[in-house]
């Protein structure tokens, strides 16, 4: 019993070598450059003196902070439900018997393989003014309904969230695929012969089977929204005035444009503890779904 028990724990020790790298390379640079956040460092100059919580008290009252943060929380939200909702239609959709739809899967998974620099740099010439999109718009409709999409603070934000839907739709797509893919055609069958339509099948039988696909594309697409900044700056910078900074966004710019490097490592950790807390609460409401579907 003794030599078994030694034999479980005898695994446990192949993981200290790598915990161990990790906290060296990963852990403690990162514990280090927090205790930054309680300074008044500029990122320059070798001075700097003990600030305690000055900076994020000076989030509090800054107003570039709290429409960061709110923007940040916006696109997490509707990237999340957006992207989520598109791609399991088009799950739904490629997952039926239509002859093209291996060819389908490819071309609608093809622009999440693309580096996100990439799909704004494109995006960004698609949408400039005199950009491809209104060129379509001028081409079958009014002059009217042309519009500056990333020069207008009331429609910037809503391009970013577009831009960043439409590369990531396919992606959500592959998970709720391989959900499909794994219930049993039996189960199908089962609920056509109770008399389910289309609809009840749906609502009562595929969704809570699909409830691990829908967990694992939730805690991504969260993630993401809430740290996006490749699509942001590459699209807009941040403008037009302050209308699409996110808190990553006004990270890199205290820490590399305003010289506010203390500041800047406040606002990322602001935005560790949000991603850790939005993460965590869904990951353990979502896993109690599955629970009790089961």
């Amino acid at each position: 019993m003794a030599r078994g028990r030694r034999g479980r724990r005898a695994p446990a020790w192949f993981l200290v070598p790598a915990l161990a790298l990790y906290g060296f390379v990963v852990l403690l640079p990162s514990a280090q450059g927090a205790t930054f956040a309680f300074t008044d460092w500029d990122g320059l100059s070798p001075a700097r003196s003990f600030a305690g919580l000055a900076n994020f008290r000076e989030m509090l009252e800054d107003p570039a902070a709290r429409g960061a943060l709110r923007q940040t929380l916006i696109v997490a939200a509707a990237v999340t439900v957006i992207q989520n909702a598109i791609g399991l239609a088009l799950a739904l959709g490629v997952h039926s018997r239509i002859r093209s739809r291996n060819v389908l899967r490819v071309l609608l998974f093809a622009p999440a393989v693309m580096t996100p620099v990439v799909t704004a740099a494109l995006w960004k010439y698609l949408l400039a003014p005199e950009g491809a999109l209104n060129g379509l718009i001028a081409a079958v409709g009014p002059d009217s309904w042309q519009r500056n999409w990333l020069g207008d603070p009331g429609l910037a934000l809503c391009s970013v969230i577009g831009v960043i839907v439409w590369q990531f739709a396919g992606y959500s797509m592959v998970i709720f695929l391989a959900g499909l893919q794994g219930i049993p055609r039996e189960v199908y069958e089962a609920a056509a012969v109770d008399g389910a339509t289309g609809w009840r099948r749906f609502r009562h039988v595929v969704l809570p089977l699909l409830a691990p696909a829908t967990t694992i594309n939730l805690m991504l697409s969260v993630i993401g929204g809430l740290k996006l900044f490749d699509q942001v700056w590459v699209l807009t910078g941040g403008g037009p005035g302050t209308s699409t900074d996110t808190l990553s966004t006004l990270i890199y710019k205290n820490a590399f444009q305003f010289n506010e490097y203390a500041y800047s490592v406040a606002l990322a950790i602001v935005l560790t503890v949000f991603v850790a807390v939005f993460s965590s609460g869904q990951y353990g409401l979502l896993r109690r779904q599955e629970r009790a579907v089961r």
